[in-house]
């Protein structure tokens, strides 16, 4: 069922480029395939939402709140996800190279087959979820900042 939000319709496949969605309540939303390149999803709230082979390319998540979400094979290379709560989220099989994952709670998130080459993890946040974080991909090719 689709429903609009800032004057975007959200639904699976959707064109939100670019599309301006800080703060939005997009709880249990579903948005399998949509295209979210560059869109601004700061602070917006995404707990179970459906995200899976959706194209987050360069999207800013920071802040985000994504527990229970589903993003097994979404696109987010070079996205922004600082700060952002992927708690039980399924990233298995997404692309994560390049992106922000400074200070993200990845409790219980199944990484398996995520590529996290380039990515920037924090020191704090590779001690607290090593579990999580050992079943993706290109772990030793991260980039550690404070």
């Amino acid at each position: 069922m689709a429903m609009k939000i800032n004057g975007y319709e959200i639904k699976p496949g959707a064109s939100l480029q670019n599309a301006v969605l800080y703060d939005a309540d997009l709880g249990g939303a579903d948005l399998k395939g949509a295209d979210l390149r560059g869109a601004d999803l700061t602070n917006a709230v995404l707990y179970d939402a459906d995200l899976k082979g959706a194209d987050l390319r360069g999207a800013n998540l920071s802040f985000a709140g994504l527990t229970n979400a589903y993003l097994g094979d979404a696109d987010l290379e070079g996205a922004d996800l600082q700060r952002a709560d992927l708690t039980n989220a399924d990233l298995k099989g997404a692309d994560l190279r390049g992106t922000n994952l400074r200070d993200v709670d990845l409790y219980d998130a199944d990484l398996r087959g995520a590529d996290l080459k380039g990515t920037i993890l924090s020191p704090d946040t590779v001690a607290k979820f090593a579990k999580e974080l050992s079943a993706a991909k290109n772990l030793d090719k991260v980039t550690l900042k404070a």
